[in-house]
């Protein structure tokens, strides 16, 4: 008896979420990558701080749901396992790229790409890959993927910013773990990365994101 496993190619219907809409005083496209458990309608409210008129964001639905709890009320997703992981990046950087599409993102604005938690995998990811020119990178509170190297992201402007995010009392990140990310972070990206620490858990820091928002990335 022969156990063999195949693959299959077939369409697949996902969602994302937007927050305002985009009008002549808009400023930033935001492009935001939620973290493990989240659902994009509800992560994007983490943005509802930020100027209405000149912030418009994107939140991509990572595509595996699951209930959490032992009462299987509440839903969350997430973007990868270690389960077949080359094909899964595949499927979901393929899936960025048909929300880029339909959004018909122009060079006008202030493009800010953003990964939170696991969601930083999937944003570095498909940045690299699909060489996605921004005026701006977040790496907020999670890990940059071991394969990525500075070459990956040379194409990008000389004045992109790169900003590292992440709480002081994170549970998932102790002294050890936040030195290799920077040292990770520097060394990929130089003098553009800003490294910015705030008094927090393991969660979206709104404030500083409403800081970023209000600075202008295209001098």
């Amino acid at each position: 008896m022969t156990n063999k496993e195949n693959e299959v190619f077939y369409q697949h219907v996902n969602t994302y979420s937007t927050l305002n809409e985009v009008n002549a005083k808009t400023k930033n496209i935001w492009f935001v990558c939620h973290g493990l458990g989240y659902l994009s309608r509800y992560f994007i409210q983490y943005f509802k701080n930020l100027n209405p008129q000149e912030n418009y964001i994107i939140a991509p639905q990572a595509p595996s749901k699951y209930y959490q709890g032992d009462d299987f009320k509440h839903v969350g997703a997430s973007w990868l396992t270690k389960e077949n992981t080359v094909v899964e990046t595949e499927n979901n950087l393929n899936f960025l790229d048909s929300v880029y599409k339909k959004e018909n993102l122009l060079n006008q604005h202030n493009l800010i790409i953003l990964g939170f938690s696991q969601g930083v995998s999937i944003a570095l990811r498909w940045v690299a890959k699909r060489k996605i020119n921004c005026q701006s990178i977040i790496i907020h509170s999670g890990g940059i993927p071991k394969e990525l190297l500075k070459e990956d992201f040379q194409f990008l402007n000389s004045k992109t910013k790169v900003h590292l995010l992440y709480g002081v009392e994170d549970e998932y990140i102790d002294e050890k773990r936040a030195k290799y990310e920077e040292a990770r972070a520097k060394e990929l990206f130089g003098n553009n990365l800003f490294i910015q620490q705030f008094k927090g858990k393991h969660e979206v820091n709104s404030n500083l994101l409403k800081e970023i928002s209000e600075r202008n990335f295209k001098e």
